[in-house]
């Protein structure tokens, strides 16, 4: 889908385009086979593949940005400091790996080679990331190579062939479920009725707890330079006047915390997983400071300039969510592995 048929689509979505009835049928047909072939998978156990340890699909029902990644970030710190060892897996996108499975190199790798996000975790977290469009095959692959105590499936909600421990589904607080309707009527990828599974449902952005599930509010705090790592706090940043450029699912959440920063950007919104090169945002900055997504980043390190930087954000859910979480570990008997010895590095 082209980045202009995309933000028009996102915008009827969720601004209730009456226009979209049209496409009813449709969606009512996605909607049927959505559920058709989530009944085949729990109808048939010996289709899903579980593996040998826990595993956490971090997922949604929506298409486009609901803060997944900012999630399996502090799912892997938040593990960590259990003492577990996680690995993650990812599918990729984007990405043309010589071959699959692909184990990342947070050190060589490339965007175009492993994909935006997977680098992006690798690169944060320094945890081994596998990438395959098969999330089984990744996931058998990473358990060879690695002793880890937990698997994270960074998406995967709806790849059910894939076993899983617990299942936490991310909704973007603003937009919510758009229309409520599934593609592509709708923004969703499965019927409503899914969120009153078993899951763990966040709202990304939202402050406080609520009935329709667990707050996950986004801290931006640092901006890091793409050339010398250097760190800045955002509050301090002294150049109200700059360029935002951002290619994710919900750009706009982007520019919003520039804003409420008080910086005045001139906003550049690219398409999901977008691809730049040099002389286009050579053409944007015309000098001034550019500011991006650090999803955006890790695709411009190899022609970085030195007034280009990403916006680093953190999600930060709260007690309530930690101690469900918590709960369904123990339930799931998350525990480090007797023959966990020191992993090694991404």
């Amino acid at each position: 889908m082209s980045g202009g048929l995309e933000q028009r689509l996102t915008r009827a979505w969720y601004q209730g385009s009456r226009w979209l009835i049209l496409l009813r049928p449709l969606s009512l047909l996605f909607g049927w086979l959505a559920r058709r072939r989530r009944q085949r998978y729990l109808a048939d156990p010996q289709r899903v593949w579980q593996p040998p340890v826990p595993l956490i699909v971090v997922g949604n029902i929506t298409v486009g940005g609901t803060g997944k990644t900012p999630m399996v970030v502090w799912l892997v710190d938040y593990l960590q400091q259990r003492g577990l060892r996680p690995g993650v897996i990812s599918r990729g996108y984007g990405g043309k790996p010589p071959q699959l499975p692909w184990r990342v190199d947070a050190q060589r790798d490339s965007a175009e080679r492993c994909g935006d996000e997977p680098l992006l975790v690798a690169r944060r977290c320094g945890v081994p990331v596998v990438v395959d469009p098969q999330r089984v095959r990744a996931a058998r692959f990473l358990l060879e190579q690695q002793p880890v105590d937990v698997l994270i499936s960074d998406d995967g909600l709806q790849h059910y062939a894939l076993g899983r421990s617990l299942e936490i589904v991310m909704l973007d607080h603003q937009r919510g479920l758009g229309n409520r309707r599934c593609l592509p009527e709708g923004p969703l990828r499965e019927p409503p009725q899914r969120l009153q599974e078993n899951v763990l449902c966040v709202r990304t952005g939202a402050m406080q707890d609520s009935a329709d599930g667990f707050a996950m509010p986004l801290r931006a705090r640092l901006l890091v330079n793409l050339q010398t790592g250097e760190q800045r706090e955002l509050v301090s940043w002294d150049q109200s006047e700059v360029v935002a450029l951002a290619g994710i699912g919900n750009p706009q959440r982007f520019f919003d915390s520039l804003i409420a920063a008080g910086l005045h950007p001139e906003c550049h919104a690219f398409a999901d997983h977008a691809r730049y090169d040099a002389a286009l945002l050579d053409q944007l900055d015309n000098g001034r400071p550019l500011l991006m997504t650090e999803k955006d980043a890790v695709k411009c390190l190899a022609f970085a300039r030195d007034n280009w930087w990403y916006l680093r954000i953190d999600g930060e859910p709260g007690a309530a969510f930690v101690a469900a979480l918590e709960a369904r570990l123990m339930l799931a008997d998350v525990t480090p592995r007797p023959d966990s010895g020191e992993a090694d590095g991404p």
